[in-house]
């Protein structure tokens, strides 16, 4: 006899039946679902790939003096920010607190993304607007002064004109960097703040509080959601900093990862409101090379997640002051050639075919050039553990990366203590007399040693630290 449970209900036959034709109806809501989002999204491409502002940008081939690290799939993007405001409307003017004067071609934010063929990771690495720098066909400046001269100094159209300027900024960079650059991005500070507007704010953490009556930024430490003129000002400070324009740079870096780890979330791209006014705020503030193909880009672009974007900013010999020019940053080409080679992962065939030398016959000294109390002390114990005879001063400005500075015919030393380093940079000065390792504000270090297992009889090997995320931590 039937249960009173099959009684009220169905019979195990119509059970399975419907379950059946529930289990269809969801997978086609779900299928209906994907589809309209997936044309939902192919509308939103077509219609961001048809409506940026496209710059018919003409170079002058440079023969690369720093090779791809990779295959030619590489990509290297040139981003540079400036005060243009001659789109703006008087009531963004009136948000943003400037006036009608059209602004400022000086391109104060550059930033070169290097993305290597399989998309994995991403460098962001910043170009200070203060490095003193040779531009074709001008004299020596600063670096932020090449498109505000190709643009100045052009005519035409307004685009044709950003397109010199453009054009000119392109060939100073690849010319100090040795890098080609693929594309390039120009973004004002109107399409800063309309984007910034667009994803709903950007999450920052503020090691200190702030109060700079020069940008406008007052905020207390801790966590806070940035948008609008908020983050423009956050971006924009540089007085009140420890190193100035370099600080500068960092927070830029910061900011960009931020923002990225929002853009691909779930809130974003998922959220088609918010992304209908992302695509809308890209489309009036981004202009872009004519042959930037954003859907190739996407595509290499696919296996990112913001952990995995590093950042550094180029090396510079010293502050200086120079007639009719100002406050610059001294670079050496040669030296930040070096350095791009050691973000592609090339740098240190620089040290030659040399066998690594003894850690006993080698002595280091340590320098915190990051914000980690103690560290220099930490990592010249760690050294001593290995063998190497290690001093330290906590005392030695600030670095973004961590860095190896040698002396020639240091070689072989070097060679020794890269063998319990992450990937680092090496840079050949003249004035350090041992190897010096500068730790860095991304938090690189001495590789620990790796625990033996109970069973083991050799001595352990160093184990590297995986890098921490740019926004991991609290920013100055």
């Amino acid at each position: 006899m039937p249960s009173a449970r099959h009684r009220a209900g169905k019979a195990p036959g119509q059970v399975l039946v419907w379950s059946r034709r529930f289990g269809a109806l969801v997978a086609t809501v779900v299928s209906m679902t994907l589809l309209v989002g997936f044309g939902y999204g192919w509308y939103n491409y077509h219609t961001l790939d048809q409506n940026l502002h496209r710059l018919q940008i003409v170079t002058k081939p440079i023969t690369k003096q720093v090779a791809s690290a990779t295959s030619g799939s590489d990509m290297n993007i040139l981003i540079a920010g400036n005060d243009d405001r001659t789109n703006e409307t008087p009531a963004e003017l009136a948000q943003l607190h400037t006036g009608s004067d059209g602004g400022s071609m000086a391109t104060d934010t550059m930033m070169i993304v290097h993305v290597p063929a399989n998309g994995a990771d991403a460098t962001l690495i910043s170009l200070p607007r203060d490095a003193y720098v040779a531009i074709p066909g001008f004299q020596e400046n600063k670096l932020n002064s090449a498109y505000a001269d190709g643009y100045t100094y052009s005519s035409g159209t307004p685009d044709q004109r950003r397109a010199a300027g453009a054009s000119l900024l392109i060939q100073t960079v690849e010319n100090l960097t040795g890098l080609a650059i693929n594309h390039f991005v120009m973004v004002n500070l109107l399409g800063f703040y309309r984007i910034s507007n667009a994803i709903g704010g950007v999450t920052v953490n503020l090691c200190h509080a702030v109060d700079d009556h020069y940008s406008g930024f007052v905020e207390s430490a801790g966590v806070h959601v940035l948008q609008g003129l908020t983050a423009l000002e956050f971006v924009r400070q540089r007085h009140g900093l420890t190193n100035g324009d370099i600080d500068r740079t960092a927070r830029q870096r910061y900011f960009l990862t931020a923002a990225f780890r929002k853009i691909a979330s779930a809130g974003v791209l998922l959220n088609p409101g918010r992304l209908g006014s992302l695509i809308k705020a890209v489309d009036s503030s981004l202009y872009v090379d004519s042959g930037f193909d954003l859907l190739s880009f996407a595509k290499q672009m696919s296996n990112l997640n913001a952990n995995n974007i590093h950042g550094q900013a180029i090396p510079f010999v010293r502050y200086d002051t120079v007639a009719n020019v100002g406050s610059v940053e001294i670079v050496d080409p040669g030296q930040v050639r070096q350095f791009m080679a050691n973000v592609l992962g090339q740098g240190q065939a620089v040290l030659g075919t040399v066998a690594p030398a003894a850690p006993s016959s080698v002595t280091v000294q340590v320098l915190n050039g990051g914000t980690q109390d103690g560290a220099a002390q930490h990592n010249a114990q760690l050294l001593r553990g290995y063998g190497f005879t290690a001093s330290y001063t906590s005392a030695a400005g600030s670095s973004a990366a961590t860095t190896v500075e040698y002396a020639a015919g240091m070689q072989a030393q070097v060679k020794a203590l890269l063998k319990y380093l992450p990937p680092t940079v090496v840079l050949q000065q003249s004035d350090v007399p041992t190897p010096t390792l500068v730790l860095g504000q991304d938090g690189l270090g001495v590789n620990p040693p790796a625990a033996p297992s109970p069973s083991a009889s050799v001595t352990p090997t160093a184990t590297a630290p995986a890098p921490k995320p740019i926004d991991a931590s609290c920013i100055n």
